[in-house]
Order: structure tokens, then C-alpha cells, then sequence
């Protein structure tokens, strides 16, 4: 009998196939489109941010051509994890507009013609480079706004050419002139095979990822003339689509290009989220990092904390925007009155006063901040779970905890490019223990992101220069609360949180002498300059 490879297995895949009822999308009063549109962006983000097991990935494709609209990719650990993703889905106003054309069902695998050692010896036996590179085989991750092809293959089993009757040692010569085709393609494509045997009607799903679709295109082709393909490969119906972020999907049924680059949208594309838009985790460029996300997800699907009223994948259980809260950097109103001050007002006032207002990337970026009663290091592992899963995405700039100096609290602080991304993480965030508080939500003004990182040798001073300016804080009209907080990981990153009664008084502070003195003396004493988010 022929020897069969020796096979490892990895994350289930379920590539799922959608057509939009174009007609019954256009009869549909505006009520019934928004709110599909609601529903499905808030389970395709829980989908991406794997809020539905320990570890995994999700992607949403357009889908050029006549045999599908939409395209939806999810790695999970086990078939029953897919087999929710698909009831769920059901569950959404959006499934009522779409069918599905078809769908495949895989298991990533490795086989013996990888490496005779990892199987016979154990993979920590092998080289860590190859330990790694078949890790990723297992556990893939799916790029960032990138192309991708999807198609179905099998091994032929022909009179003249049966793969099944070669020997083990040809079909693993043959299988190694196909892999230096494909090395050639390293940097501009990647690829991902997953084991249908037994589980769909083909022997292998591949999907292929990359940013210009030529290179795709050119792979395919120069592989036709490999003889593992050319003698031995039977091919099914090829499918071509483009990565975009759940927050475009509003562009995307209005007919506008996808990715659109604007993850916050601007209100005008049938958004879900009011007159902010309701941007993905995802923006143009964006890719992945290498850390994994292996982290929980908190198992929850709520996409607001605080201020929304998350019900499962529904955000909006009453159908409208939940108002407070929702708009981390102000939109609601900045002032306990409900004036409406937008950033740049604060900013351009502060530039006004010579203040730096933050850019610290170029661009503005926007943070959710939660406050928790639990023993600091009990929430730092909790945090950390979700932290490597947001670092998954391209739009996250930092999640830490922060602990208090003058405060029994602490601070969990996410950073986000994207004022939806950052919502987002907060409804995870929010199911950490002992949450009291989330900064914005209270009445009043918030000032929350003066960060700072202190050089070494000035953090003592720092500290005693903070609590000179705190006894002055405490005796000013207006002032709530500040606290200096400290970064658990890193004692020399720090933050100031402070609340007052109205933005005036805040100003009223920023512009003083003290506070000036202050500033003056930071140039001397911190390694970079401050960044300054707003909170309402």
C-alpha cells in the first residue's frame, strides 16, 4: 500500500459566500436598511475581534462577478465554532437581504512533506524557523486590506495520472518543485491550504492573499506549468474579492469603492452609527502584526460600554444611536450643558495658550478609558488577554493599565486610531472586574491623555512636582478630581486624568501661571512630547 503523509491540523475554515437581493435592498424602507446595516457591521466586528472563542480570525471580502457579493472568512479551533458563527449570522437584519451561493468547509494542515522531523521527532525538536513557519500554517492570519482569491482543488486520480499510486519520496519531490515556484512569490503573496477531505466536495480549499492581484494572477499561471498541477491538479471555480472593514460596509451596499480609507466614516454612506459614521478596526494599509492574537475575547458581543445598549450582535437593541458615551471625542457635547465643542476648538484653544495638543502619529488619535477596583495585577492578566487580541489590528496604537497614585483605582487605557475601533475595544474592556467607571461618561469635563514619558532620572521629581500642582488644582473652582497615573509596565510612562465641572475651568487652569511653569519645566524632564486626547 502507498504511504500516506503523515498530516497535523489546525483551525477549522469556513469561507461563506454571499449574493445581496439587490431588489428587495432597494424596496426596503431606510428604517429596515439601517438597521441591517447596524446589525451586521456589529457582528462582523465581534466576528474580526474573535469575540466568539479564545482564538481565531474573521475577514469580510467584496466579491467581484456573478457568483457572489460578499465573502466571509473565519478560522476558528473547532467546527462547532463555525457552526455558531453561522446561526448567528441568521440571527442578523442583514441576512434577510443576502443568500448564500455557496460556502466550503476546511481544517488547515501541514503534512510530512514539510519536515519528516516535526512529525517523527516533535515539533520542538525542529529549527524555530520552521517551527514558526508551520505555526502560521496551523494558526493563519488574515491581511489587512488585501486581495484575495479562493478556489477548491483535488489531486487527480486519472488512468494515466493518478497521484494516489506515487510513491511517497516522488509525490514529496514533486511537492518540492511546486513550493520553489511559490517561493518566488514570498513578500507579495500569501497562502493559506486547508484540508477538505472527508469535509467538502474537494480535496483542498486554497485562498491566496495579496496586495496587487496580478501577482496573484502570475502565481496561478506560472503554477499550471508545474507538473503537480500541470499532471495532478483538478481545479474548481475560482473566486476574486477585496478585504474591507466592517465600518465601509454602509459604502460598500450604497456602491461606493471598499476599502474607503475612512474607517470613521463621515455620516454620509448610510453608516450605522448617527451622524458620526461607524468606522471598522481596519484603515487603508493597515496589516496585521506579527504577535498573534491568541487572546480572549471576553466572549461577549456588547460593542459599547456604558453608553450603548448592547445586546448581543444587535448594538442598538431600540434601533437608535444610545447618545451619551457613544462619541469619545466630544461630538455629544463637551460641557455639561450640552454645547456642542468640538476637539479642534479645544485644540485651537490650547494652541492659543502655546500648548501642544498631541498628534503624536501624524493624525489624531482617539482613546476609551475605563476604571476598575480590582487588584492591579488580577486586572493586568485579564487585560493582557485582550490586549493580544487587539494588537491584531493595524488601528490599535497601545492598550495598558495604568495605577494610581493618590487613587485606589486603576486605569485601563486604550488607544486607538479610529474613534469606532476604540468603541469597540471598550465594549470588551468593559466586562473587566470591577469596573467603576468609564472617563467621559461622567458629568462635566473631562481632560483625559495629557501622556507623558518621563526621562529615568526625573521620575521622583515628577511625581513630587505633580503633587505640588495637585494641592493647587484642589483649591481652583471647578476642579473634580486628578490623579497621576503609572503604567504597571513601565514606570516612567504616565498620565494625568482630571475632571472638572465645565471646559472653562479646565482652560481656566491651562492658562495659569502655574500651569505654565509646569510646562516649561516638562521640556526639560521628558523624553518626548506630551499627547493630549479629550474625553466629553
Amino acid at each position: 500500500m502507498v504511504e500516506a503523509p503523515q498530516t497535523e491540523e489546525g483551525w477549522f475554515a469556513l469561507h461563506d459566500f454571499r449574493s445581496i437581493d439587490w431588489d428587495a435592498w432597494r424596496d426596503a424602507p431606510e428604517r429596515e436598511r439601517r438597521r441591517a446595516i447596524e446589525e451586521g457591521e456589529a457582528f462582523l466586528k465581534h466576528r474580526e475581534l474573535v469575540a466568539d472563542a479564545d482564538e481565531g480570525d474573521s475577514g469580510l471580502f467584496s466579491v467581484l462577478g456573478h457568483k457572489a457579493d460578499l465573502l466571509f472568512v473565519h478560522f476558528r479551533p473547532s467546527l462547532d465554532d463555525l457552526s455558531s458563527i453561522e446561526r448567528r449570522f441568521e440571527d442578523t437584519a442583514l441576512a434577510r437581504f443576502t443568500e448564500r451561493t455557496t460556502s466550503y468547509v476546511s481544517v488547515t494542515e501541514v503534512s510530512g512533506y514539510v519536515s519528516d522531523a516535526y512529525f517523527e521527532e516533535g515539533p520542538e525538536e525542529v529549527d524555530a524557523g520552521l517551527r514558526g513557519y508551520i505555526e502560521g500554517k496551523l494558526t493563519p492570519e488574515i491581511p489587512d486590506d488585501e486581495y484575495v482569491c479562493f478556489y477548491p482543488m483535488s489531486k487527480r486520480r486519472g488512468e494515466e495520472y493518478n497521484w494516489y499510486d506515487l510513491s511517497f519520496s516522488d509525490r514529496a519531490d514533486l511537492m518540492a518543485g511546486h513550493g520553489e515556484v511559490g517561493k518566488e512569490y514570498a513578500g507579495k503573496i500569501k497562502q493559506v491550504i486547508a484540508s477538505s477531505v472527508g469535509l467538502d466536495d474537494h480535496e483542498w480549499g486554497v485562498t491566496l492573499f495579496g496586495a496587487d492581484p496580478t501577482d496573484i494572477k502570475d502565481i496561478v499561471y506560472e503554477m499550471r506549468f508545474d507538473p503537480a498541477s500541470s499532471r495532478y491538479g483538478e481545479f474548481g471555480d475560482f473566486y476574486i474579492g477585496r478585504r474591507f472593514p466592517p465600518g465601509d460596509l454602509g459604502a460598500y451596499l450604497a456602491g461606493e469603492t471598499v476599502p474607503t480609507g475612512d474607517a470613521g466614516g463621515d455620516g454620509e454612506r448610510g453608516h450605522a452609527h448617527g451622524e458620526g459614521g461607524s468606522g471598522g478596526a481596519h484603515g487603508e494599509g493597515d496589516h496585521h502584526g506579527d504577535e498573534g492574537h491568541g487572546g480572549r475575547g471576553g466572549g461577549h458581543d456588547h460593542a459599547s460600554a456604558g453608553g450603548g445598549s448592547a445586546h448581543g450582535d444587535h448594538p442598538h437593541g431600540d434601533e437608535e444611536a444610545s447618545g451619551e458615551g457613544d462619541h469619545p471625542h466630544g461630538e455629544e457635547g463637551a460641557s455639561g450643558e450640552g454645547d456642542e465643542v468640538s476637539d479642534e476648538e479645544i485644540r485651537g484653544e490650547l494652541a492659543d495658550l502655546d500648548i501642544y495638543a498631541g498628534k503624536p502619529h501624524g493624525e489624531d488619535v482617539y482613546a476609551t478609558v475605563l476604571y476598575s477596583e480590582a487588584d492591579v495585577e488580577a486586572l493586568f492578566d485579564e487585560v493582557e488577554g485582550l490586549r493580544g487580541n487587539f494588537d491584531h489590528y493595524g488601528t490599535h496604537v497601545k492598550t495598558a493599565v495604568y495605577e494610581g497614585r493618590h487613587t485606589d483605582r486603576s486605569a485601563v487605557v486604550s488607544i486607538w486610531d479610529t474613534a469606532s475601533a476604540a468603541e469597540t475595544a471598550a465594549g470588551f474592556l468593559s466586562e473587566l472586574p470591577d469596573v467603576v467607571a468609564r472617563a467621559g461618561e461622567e458629568s462635566g469635563f473631562g481632560t483625559m491623555g495629557m501622556f507623558y514619558t518621563v526621562k529615568p532620572d526625573y521620575r521622583e521629581e515628577f511625581g513630587d512636582t505633580f503633587d505640588e500642582v495637585g494641592d493647587i488644582l484642589a483649591e481652583m473652582d471647578g476642579h473634580v478630581e486628578t490623579d497621576l497615573m503609572t503604567n504597571v509596565e513601565d514606570e516612567n510612562d504616565m498620565f494625568i486624568a482630571s475632571q472638572w465641572e465645565a471646559k472653562e475651568d479646565a482652560m481656566t487652569f491651562f492658562g495659569s501661571d502655574e500651569f505654565r511653569e509646569t510646562v516649561q519645566w516638562g521640556r526639560e524632564v521628558l523624553a518626548d512630547r506630551p499627547r493630549h486626547v479629550f474625553l466629553a
